[in-house]
């Protein structure tokens, strides 16, 4: 096994929707290529039922994740740090790929309410992947 050519980490408040569910389409898209972290400034008790639910129909399971708490340590171990809502809360350290995608919270929501976050956390991954995947290919 080789190491991991990038580090991923994404935040968002509860750590328990938005996060989680860019995290576990990272570790579904990109394998053991990048290393995935998510967390939250102010993490939630759980993940939230309604994005587990809106993932498993996709055929991803995020079922068995944990909110966990944002460190410092995290973001400086990280290649690339993505906020989704959680702004100045994220410490800043030179050196780091950061991105802020601007998605809805599903907080609260139901599945219906869910899935058009996923599906748009599902293209904003993609376009990472395709980003890690330009500046880690070596040149020609």
């Amino acid at each position: 096994m080789t190491a991991p050519v990038a580090s991923v980490l994404f935040v968002c408040v509860h750590n328990a929707g938005r996060s989680q569910m860019a995290a576990g389409f990272l570790t579904h898209l990109a394998g053991d290529r990048v290393e995935v972290r998510s967390a939250g400034s102010v993490p939630g008790p759980e993940v939230n039922p309604a994005a587990v639910a809106a993932m498993a129909e996709i055929g991803i399971d995020i079922a068995d994740q944990k909110p966990k708490i944002l460190t410092p340590e995290a973001v400086r171990s990280s290649d690339y740090v993505i906020t989704m809502g959680c702004g100045d809360a994220c410490p800043y350290f030179p050196g780091r790929h950061y991105l802020d995608w601007p998605l809805d919270d599903p907080a609260g929501q139901g599945v219906e309410a869910v899935r058009p976050i996923r599906d748009a956390v599902r293209a904003r991954v993609e376009q990472l992947v395709a980003e890690i995947d330009a500046r880690t290919r070596p040149a020609s």
